[in-house]
């Protein structure tokens, strides 16, 4: 709770950075459906009138992250940070005619990365199964490969992901002070890229799918998006 009364009492020079996906919008059956509550919402619209920066960082678009949260006035960067790096467009290119020849019920295809789930499969050991083949053929390919919660995602092999997105977002704006809040695995690069602040504050929003290590790293954790809800309402 002081770490958070320090953040709150320079607004002019913090920035709040939000994953979407399991830490303001709460995880759903199918993507698509996902959004953020109204009261969250709310919520974001006041903290963008007292921060230097409240930004979205998402593993999606950032045209689908600006959907599902609503509020079009934040900031938005998508695909892990990719949508910041000029060689992800070619990268993107090559995701494309890879993925042509994947077949798989639930690909999200979002240009620059993609994002194949699983989790609405009646037998999951078996998807991830199949999965993993995919993972081992597009690594061939020259992609990067990784597993969340119940999704693999494929990437362009660039040095580009939500820690690179933290640091121009706050490079660009001169901020040495942020908060981060995030659920996944990916959300540990922007956790490490905190390190390097005057102030940096992590907040993990924890489940039984997400990584241990969010746990450890993070310096406060809640486990629900509506607990994060209340930390916010604290800024």
């Amino acid at each position: 709770m002081d770490l958070l009364a320090r953040i709150a009492e320079e607004p002019e020079r913090a920035a709040i950075l939000l994953d979407v996906d399991g830490a303001l919008a709460p995880i759903v059956p199918r993507p698509e459906d996902a959004r953020v509550p109204p009261e969250t919402q709310a919520e974001l619209r006041r903290l963008h009138g007292r921060y230097a920066l409240v930004a979205c960082i998402s593993g999606r678009s950032g045209e689908d992250a600006r959907r599902i949260v609503g509020v079009g006035e934040l900031v938005f960067v998508g695909n892990h940070g990719l949508e910041l790096e000029p060689d992800a467009v070619m990268w993107g290119e090559r995701l494309h005619a890879f993925l042509a020849s994947v077949d798989w019920p639930e690909l999200e295809d979002k240009r620059l990365s993609a994002a194949l789930h699983y989790r609405n499969a009646a037998d999951q050991a078996a998807a991830r199964a199949t999965l993993e083949g995919v993972a081992a053929e597009a690594r061939a390919a020259g992609f990067v490969a990784r597993f969340g919660r119940k999704v693999l995602e494929l990437l362009p092999p660039l040095t580009a992901n939500k820690g690179t997105a933290v640091e121009r977002l706050l490079a660009d704006r001169g901020l040495d002070r942020a908060l981060y809040a995030g659920d996944d695995t990916t959300d540990l690069d922007a956790f490490a890229a905190l390190d390097r602040l005057e102030l940096g504050v992590r907040i993990a929003v924890v489940s039984d799918e997400g990584p241990s290590e969010l746990r450890t790293r993070a310096d406060l954790v809640v486990e629900t998006p509506a607990a994060l809800l209340e930390v916010l309402r604290r800024l």
